[in-house]
């Protein structure tokens, strides 16, 4: 069995696809379950973000999970074409390291994705699917992840798309002071951005949440207000600003509910950030006149800008992927001998066994130990040379080439063992 990983991503696949094919955490431990039911399947990991929904493998081929992604899709009446992607063996290897450690994102260098892998890798250990090698391989990505941020600048070089949002909202609103500001969810991403909206002091923030005890924690972190969600049709024509990023899998504000309250605001500008995949403002809400919509996508566009120094931190980062990539392909190495060699370990431990136990009847017997230890040297030695022995007589010109080969390694010369002390040896006393 190799390792694999096969997904969709921001490279090849538009937001209207990654949306559709996005698993809520709720649905994970099942889609789980299902992925590891396919044929030839011993682990798996299921990461999805906003960004990207990869399975993570260990098993006999990909075609199988390859098949199961495109039904996922094809009940969303999606065609995944070309967009979908497989990497193998040591290119899965990579692929985690540079996903984890921001490489692969839209905004390079972003930090949120690590967690979203550790989030990703505890899921699938509370579903029973998380294995031995990808244990072992996330372990090393998440190392390989802090190392990056650690000894390169990437993080440092990272906008994220909350101060993005931000400066878009500057823009058109110009002192946010004067704004009133509303959040939509309690996730990563609505966090991150509420840091930067609350910093500039708007006139009032409230946080709208499904749940609304989890509202009420999230509000007091930034001298909020709470609301139920249930509540956000009569009150979203008091906000300027929008920032919205839940798990819901349908649009939760429409072009009706936007409609209505622009009548209510008598058309003062609306601005909206939307950090959800699949997305919670409507497609057609961007259509409307006064009303500003950006979602994930145009957002990482936006940061896109302003290279340079990302790509330089970046080709760091990339040195250090390379270099972890060739050390955990020798640990991979390495672990794939240790069934061989407990194996041979315990053929010797019976050979040994065997002789020892001839040895020490000899022993009782009264014989000379001198002999006795001679015979069961002896004896350990031929049993050594017996099966190799046999494997070289039966083999042909090129097993036999192979066979000779594996014994100058597995046998080497020894150097010459010191004489025994004879009887005019000094001894010590």
């Amino acid at each position: 069995m190799s390792l694999f990983v096969i997904g969709v991503s921001h490279h090849g696949a538009e937001l209207e696809v990654r949306e559709k094919l996005a698993f809520a955490p709720e649905r994970q431990g099942e889609a789980l379950s299902d992925i590891a039911r396919q044929p030839g399947v011993a682990e798996a990991v299921l990461l999805s973000t906003c960004n990207r929904t990869e399975i993570y493998c260990r098993g006999d081929s990909p075609d199988a999970i390859e098949g199961w992604l495109h039904t996922q899709a094809a009940r969303s009446g999606l065609d995944l074409g070309k967009a979908v992607y497989c990497h193998r063996a040591e290119g899965a290897v990579r692929h985690a390291f540079r996903v984890a450690a921001g490489l692969d994102s839209m905004v390079v260098g972003e930090p949120q994705i690590l967690g979203q892998v550790k989030q990703a890798v505890k899921t699938a250990e509370g579903a029973g699917t998380l294995g031995p090698q990808l244990a072992g391989l996330f372990q090393k990505t998440f190392a390989v992840a802090k190392q990056v941020r650690t000894d390169t600048a990437l993080g440092a070089h990272s906008v994220s798309m909350a101060s993005a949002a931000l400066k878009l909202a500057q823009r058109l609103f110009g002192d946010l002071s004067r704004t009133r500001i509303l959040l939509v969810g309690a996730g990563e991403m609505v966090e991150l951005a509420a840091t930067y909206f609350v910093a500039q002091h708007p006139l009032s923030v409230v946080v709208a949440n499904r749940t609304l005890s989890r509202g009420e924690e999230f509000a007091e972190r930034f001298g909020a207000q709470a609301i139920a969600l249930a509540e956000l049709p009569a009150r979203i024509h008091e906000f300027d600003i929008v920032l919205t990023g839940t798990a819901s899998t349908l649009p939760i504000i429409g072009k009706g509910l936007v409609e209505s309250a622009l009548r209510a605001r008598k058309h003062r500008p609306m601005f909206f950030a939307d950090f959800a995949v699949p997305r919670d403002v409507e497609a057609e809400v961007a259509t409307l006149d006064d009303v500003f919509v950006y979602t994930i996508d145009e957002l990482g566009a936006i940061v896109q800008q302003g290279e340079h120094g990302r790509r330089t931190a970046a080709a760091d980062a990339e040195a250090i992927v390379d270099k972890q990539v060739r050390a955990f392909g020798e640990w991979t190495s390495s672990r794939a001998a240790v069934p061989a060699i407990v194996e041979l370990r315990r053929r010797a431990e019976e050979y040994r066994e065997v002789e020892l136990a001839r040895a020490r009847s000899r022993l009782a017997k009264g014989e000379d130990p001198a002999a006795v230890v001679e015979a069961l040297a002896r004896g350990l030695a031929n049993k050594f040379v017996h099966h190799p022995t046999q494997a070289l007589s039966r083999a042909g010109d090129g097993e036999r080439e192979a066979l000779l080969r594996a014994i100058e390694i597995l046998y080497p010369e020894t150097p010459q063992s010191p004489e025994a002390p004879g009887p005019d040896t000094p001894r010590e006393p």
